[in-house]
């Protein structure tokens, strides 16, 4: 996963302004004076541009800034008329906006360290209140008061992402660097609500970080202890992937599936006992949810509505902001039309048109067979398809420890896994020399360089004995959000097109390492029979009923602004069990189950899952694509010149990689074929 907060995208953070931020109507008189001034000053300037900028600039003029006579001498000296001189604006703006990125970055980077990483200590209280402070929250309002982004604004005018979708493909590298560089300041949000809700998102990822459930704790209902070691499973990641380890001829396989997914619906119906989170004291029966202490009974306190709470808590944050965004007023309409730059419809008829296929149906019936019983709910994350399921992670947990012992060790063996990926030993090694490895108190984070001063980090959890399995490949999966960080940080001609078109395109590099772990610890990748389609797309099944569940729960928000806690609790259950019924119910069976609200993700990270059957359907195009490749060093090659795109939009991003729009039907065709 990257890094949530930055999730926000520049145009998010680089929004503040003074709060007190009364319009001021500029006449069209003056706009129009404003705008000869510059024509007759230059004439050989673009017009359309000049309009464009001085327009957008009127719009967000505002008493802070002065009087319609202070505009029109603004605009009148502050225009770069000739070519040469916009570039040294430009270059001088991406200057300034970089150094305070990334200056700003390791300072949030440091004050963060005792919350989100092992080895410095138990955060005291003031920690977790610094934990959500943002040193970039107020960066916007500063340089509107400094005048810097009325300058940005009214060279380098903002397009709409229709409007970006129908010239991009006209644009110079330049001129797709300028229309990003529009992109910083085109609104104007108070730094003190921007800094509300990064301390909203902070908190609520500090209670999933925290959230915890002791494995060796569980007793089923004859006193059975499943677990004998101590195993501490963070929600829903580690939980979820000790039900798929269970795919694999372990003992009592079914029942502890079956007992992870009681705690599922117990976590997601808010009626875990308070008492077993993160604690080791109190033993659980999750099927009745009785408790035990010391032998004797225990009352069964459930926990409050928190996990509901701290998404409300980040809803009021976002409504704060939804005040000065008329033009965007929801978070869900930001979320898509601008972080995405793809619209809500058009994603959500994406993902039912592959969740409701006949060929999710057929490998359904493939498990089914395979496991010799009827689905369950939780085999929603069958993991049979995998070659490593056919191997004890006991086994492959000693051969990760061995290997690396801390986190410094997997950092160490970065520029051998990138060669055995294809990378020449010069390019692995540069890559590499940008990416440090630190454990990780929570799942684990890949944290990006925003500045060439400043390193990638990779987190990940690293107990005492090393790095176990599941560590490894959570490793693997952020090493390949860092390397394309680094590729589309420091491969980049202009630093305002740095990045990808949104989060999914980061996955999909991601994915793109992940589903290589096992070669890359020594395993033979097979393939024979296709089961890595089979498998892409029945994690796809999954993560876009869980991406649609999130996605209605936020529409519902909106429709239910003054909704508590537990009336949230409420709406999710049904939403989940909606969804449910009418995508899984069919396939998997058990009416109304929720098991689609498991995701920490809605938790903490405010519609961020989209993001990922988005990354889903990108890496399957672009496997597609790269298995035309002849060599891994072609390989390697090709995936970095598709990484050094940058931030374009992500119609334009596809076509230049691979040739065509992104679509659900190349893996369906791909499917299709497997299954005949």
């Amino acid at each position: 996963m990257k890094y949530p907060i930055l999730f926000l995208g520049f145009a998010a953070i680089l929004t503040a302004c003074h709060p007190k931020q009364t319009p001021v109507m500029i006449s069209e008189t003056t706009i129009q004076a404003s705008i000869a001034a510059i024509t007759a000053l230059h004439p050989d300037v673009d017009t359309a541009s000049v309009v464009r900028g001085v327009e957008q600039l009127a719009a967000l003029w505002n008493e802070t800034d002065g009087s319609e006579s202070d505009f029109k001498a603004l605009v009148s000296s502050s225009y770069a008329g000739s070519c040469q001189d916009k570039e040294v604006l430009y270059q001088r703006l991406a200057h300034i906006i970089e150094q305070c990125s990334q200056s700003a970055d390791l300072l949030n980077n440091t004050l963060q360290e005792p919350t989100t990483l092992t080895g410095k200590g138990e955060p005291t209280s003031v920690d977790w209140i610094i934990s959500g402070y943002s040193p970039m929250s107020h960066f916007a309002e500063d340089m509107f008061a400094n005048k810097i982004a009325h300058i940005c604004v009214l060279n380098f005018p903002h397009y709409t992402l229709a409007e970006k979708n129908a010239l991009g493909s006209q644009w110079t590298r330049q001129e797709w660097a300028y229309a990003r560089m529009g992109d910083m300041f085109h609104t104007r949000v108070p730094g003190n609500v921007i800094a509300a809700y990064s301390q909203a998102l902070s908190e609520a990822e500090n209670y999933i970080a925290g959230y915890n459930i002791m494995m060796h704790c569980l007793r089923n209902e004859q006193g059975e202890q499943l677990w004998q070691e101590p195993m501490a499973l963070l929600s829903h990641w580690n939980l979820r992937d000790e039900l798929k380890s269970n795919y694999a001829a372990v003992p009592h396989a079914l029942e502890k599936q079956e007992m992870i997914y009681q705690v599922m619906l117990r976590i997601i119906r808010q009626e875990i006992p308070a008492c077993v989170v993160n604690n080791e004291e109190c033993v659980w029966y999750p099927q009745t949810n009785r408790l035990e202490m010391n032998s004797k009974s225990l009352k069964a306190e459930r926990e409050e509505d928190t996990r509901y709470q701290q998404i409300i808590n980040i809803f009021h944050a976002l409504q704060a902001i939804d005040k000065h965004r008329t033009d965007a007023p929801s978070h869900v309409l930001r979320t898509f039309n601008e972080d995405l730059q793809i619209p809500f419809e058009e994603i959500e008829t994406l993902f039912t048109q592959l969740i409701q296929s006949e060929e999710v149906k057929q490998v359904a019936q493939i498990i089914s067979e395979r496991l010799g019983r009827n689905l369950r709910p939780y085999d929603i994350w069958y993991d049979g398809f995998k070659s490593r399921s056919a191997i004890s992670e006991d086994h492959l947990t000693a051969q990760t420890q061995q290997l690396y012992p801390d986190a410094k060790a997997f950092e160490k063996d970065m520029p051998r896994m990138l060669m055995e990926l294809g990378f020449a030993a010069n390019k692995a090694n540069e890559v590499a020399s940008h990416i440090i490895v630190e454990a990780a108190r929570g799942s684990g984070h890949a944290r990006p360089c925003v500045g060439r001063e400043q390193p990638a980090r990779l987190r990940t959890r690293v107990s005492n004995k090393g790095m176990d399995y599941k560590g490894y490949n959570i490793a693997v999966h952020e090493f390949g959000h860092n390397v394309e960080e680094v590729i589309s940080l420091y491969d980049i001609d202009y630093y305002t097109l740095a990045g990808i078109p949104n989060t999914g395109f980061t996955e999909a590099s991601a994915f793109l390492f992940q589903e290589r772990d096992m070669p890359l610890l020594g395993y033979e990748a097979k393939d024979e029979k296709g089961e890595r389609l089979l498998d892409m797309i029945w994690g796809m099944y999954e993560i876009m009923g869980v991406s649609l569940v999130d996605m209605r729960m936020w529409q519902w928000l909106y429709a239910h602004p003054t909704a508590t806690a537990a009336e949230l609790r409420e709406a999710v259950l049904a939403i989940a069990a909606e969804v449910w019924n009418e995508y899984y119910a069919p396939v998997l069976g058990e009416k109304d189950s929720p098991l689609l609200g498991i995701y920490s993700h809605m938790v903490g990270y405010a519609l961020y899952l989209p993001a990922y059957p988005i990354g889903n359907l990108v890496q399957y195009q672009l496997e597609e694509y790269l298995s035309g490749c002849s060599t891994p060093e072609e390989w390697a090659n090709e995936y970095t010149r598709i990484y050094q795109q940058g931030c374009l939009t992500p119609d334009a991003w596809m076509r230049g990689a691979v040739g065509q729009s992104m679509s659900v039907e190349p893996i369906l065709h791909a499917v299709r074929k497997v299954l005949k």
